[in-house]
């Protein structure tokens, strides 16, 4: 009995960690980008670099930045970091390297 209620326990711990997770942000770039109603929309974001020759497999805000997953016109499939106000790319990694960062 005492051994189910400790596994019950770390079950739901764990289960808890899992569902809150995906709301914290990364740590890898945070805008200061103000309320949401001042953004350009992700729609935008995603026009905007398919027309640049960027395919978007996946976009999200994280940090308050817009977080886009895809491949660069250069076939390099990175995780790229976007100002949601102006659109202005920040930063640009492949598997922890970085391609591209804003100064």
């Amino acid at each position: 009995m005492k051994y189910t209620v400790i596994t019950a326990a770390a079950a739901a711990l764990v289960a808890t960690a899992g569902l809150s997770s995906p709301a914290l942000a990364t740590g890898k770039m945070t805008c200061d980008a103000g309320p949401e109603s001042g953004w350009k929309t992700r729609t935008e974001l995603e026009a905007a670099l398919v027309k640049q020759g960027w395919t978007v497999k996946k976009s999200k805000v994280d940090g308050g930045c817009y977080e886009v997953y895809g491949t660069t016109p250069e076939g390099d499939r990175v995780e790229a970091y976007f100002n949601p106000v102006s659109l202005e790319k920040l930063l640009v990694s492949k598997r922890g390297k970085i391609l591209f960062q804003k100064k």
